[in-house]
């Protein structure tokens, strides 16, 4: 057969250009004991023995027991997840569920990361879709062309296991040095390629004090009991409830949980159940579902404080990952807890009923309450274990700011905003991005919030002294960003609901656009709000684009 020539350049750039061919199990078994070889006294053994039966057919043993390549690095569970499936789908490796997740349990807890790593990458195991800062932008220039920044700092590796790394990325991926890796039309080192290894190998080795620290005392938490729950929805508001956390017989690390929460805007109840498993000592990974016709349930993400009395994180959903909560747990006592108020900012002059929600809160008096000055209690209407529902009046002349609540002996900070008036609005985030989809691939919604500020003691908006004042409930509506003459995205990209949800149309090319086109494009998205006298007004950009195509980690819908 003969080759194309676009076939035979691909061809030439992989055995002249890079020295690699096709990469065979012998030939990376072969590599990877160069590589621990060349690490001498560095690499973790490897004595489990489903971990050495089911990689070390590939990844050959040496004489200290390290595995080839596997040895060599550290990871988040994710981060030996994703390993593991890159080897089934390009490596021919056949393993059954239940050994790949022995396989990731151990390397996780034993070739894992300290919480003093986890924590700076931990917007990428919470699947957050912000960017995120990084100290050398040349770096983050060479890694972010193809994915996030935090798939490299979740990950520890030797000098020689960073430069096999990016060796892979190369044979994989052959167009990355045309992307990234090289600049274009210069052959002089160093290359970004070179800049990258040599910043990633000192920035990120594979021993460090943290995990020698951790590693050394590491144990599975004791979170048995019953956690206080606050959390954020975006766009929906504040939610506030308990969770039940139940040891898993047999097993010191799992853990199946009873979730009740409301949100605290609407009254909407909510229970969930579901399994978790904690890694490395304080890596919480889980998923819960909401009654019996719930089939995905939310992925938790969260990170277990080293005292064990909370926990952080993330729990999630969607063909992107993008609708979910922000959550944060608070172990429960004896002593009453305040976890949040509701509503949490109050406007001068007004008789307001407020309601507290939190544990052991049953015994809550008119007394107990205290609000700071300006704000007097007159009655507390009812009380319960987890909510107090209060009646506060407001005095016209009360100081504008925050405010701390007591309870008796708890107390919540800055659990109130008071103000006088609403300055401004604003949609967050300023600028958003969804995806098209619904036939082979996934749709990627985005979710806006309207929030209301008071300009601070200055009288200046977007100052450091601005109060936010929390969620509004605006009415919202899209309009043409106008890049070109008859522009007609707004007709075609989809639609925004009650609450700041967009959701975009159908992925395809659309008969009935100009051009045949696909369902792309970008429009505004707008925020109204009545303040008074007033109509308030605010909007962020919104990018209506493709679907994500290249995934390994295949959906629900692109399964077979």
């Amino acid at each position: 057969m003969r080759l194309p020539p676009v076939a035979i350049r691909l061809h030439c750039l992989l055995v002249v250009g890079l020295g690699l061919v096709t990469v065979t199990p012998s030939m990376a078994a072969a590599q990877g004991t160069a590589a621990a070889a060349e690490a001498d006294e560095s690499g973790i053994p490897i004595p489990d023995a489903t971990v050495r039966e089911a990689c070390g057919s590939c990844h050959a043993p040496d004489d200290a027991g390290r595995l080839s390549r596997i040895s060599f690095r550290r990871t988040t569970p994710e981060g030996w997840q994703q390993t593991i499936r890159r080897m089934v789908m390009l490596n021919d490796l056949t393993i059954a569920p239940e050994t790949a997740r022995e396989v990731v349990r151990y390397l996780a807890n034993n070739l894992g990361l300290a919480p003093e790593e986890a924590g700076p990458a931990a917007f990428e195991a919470e699947r957050r879709s912000d960017d995120q800062a990084y100290e050398d932008a040349d770096v983050k220039q060479t890694c972010t062309t193809c994915h996030s920044m935090g798939r490299v700092v979740s990950q520890r590796r030797t000098a020689e296991e960073w430069r096999l790394v990016t060796a892979m990325h190369r044979g994989y991926y052959p167009f990355t040095d045309f992307q990234a890796f090289r600049r274009s039309g210069e052959n002089d080192e160093p290359q970004p390629v070179d800049h990258a290894v040599e910043h990633l190998s000192e920035r990120f080795p594979l021993e460090s004090p943290e995990w020698s620290a951790w590693s050394a005392t590491m144990r599975a938490p004791r979170i048995a009991g019953i956690w206080a729950l606050r959390g954020h929805a975006p766009g929906v508001g504040a939610v506030y409830g308990q969770v039940t956390i139940t040891p898993t017989p047999g097993a010191d690390d799992e853990f199946t949980t009873d979730t009740s929460y409301v949100y605290a805007r609407d009254g909407r109840r909510v229970t969930r159940v579901g399994q978790a498993i904690v890694y490395t000592g304080f890596q919480w990974r889980g998923r819960s579902l909401e009654g019996a016709n719930d089939t995905d349930g939310l992925r938790e993400v969260m990170f277990v404080d080293r005292d064990w009395q909370s926990m952080q994180g993330r729990w999630f959903t969607g063909g992107y990952d993008e609708i979910g909560l922000d959550i944060a747990l608070e172990r429960v006592g004896t002593a009453p807890v305040v976890t949040g108020v509701h509503p949490a900012s109050i406007q001068v002059g007004q008789t307001v009923t407020l309601q507290l929600y939190g544990e052991h809160l049953a015994s809550a008096t008119t007394a107990d309450l205290d609000l700071g000055p300006g704000l007097e209690v007159l009655r507390v209407v009812s009380a319960t274990a987890g909510l107090v529902t209060a009646e506060v009046r407001v005095d016209g002349d009360a100081r504008v700011g925050r405010r701390d609540l007591f309870l008796d002996q708890t107390s919540l900070a800055d659990a109130l905003m008071v103000y006088d008036t609403v300055s401004r609005i604003a949609v967050t985030p300023d600028a958003g991005m969804a995806r098209v989809g619904g036939v082979r691939v996934p749709k990627q919604f985005q979710q806006f919030e309207a929030r209301a500020y008071h300009d601070g003691p200055d009288g200046e908006a977007n100052t450091d002294d601005d109060l936010d004042l929390g969620l509004v409930d605006a009415t919202w509506a899209l309009e043409e960003y106008a890049a070109t003459f008859g522009d007609d995205d707004l007709r075609y990209v989809g639609a925004i609901d009650g609450q700041g949800r967009f959701t975009p149309a159908l992925d395809g090319p659309n008969a009935e656009r100009n051009g045949n086109r696909n369902n792309v494009g970008d429009v505004w998205v707008v925020a109204t709000y009545p303040a008074g006298s007033r109509t308030l007004r605010a909007r962020a950009h919104l990018l209506v684009t493709v679907p994500n195509y290249l995934r390994w980690d295949p959906t629900a819908v692109e399964r077979p």
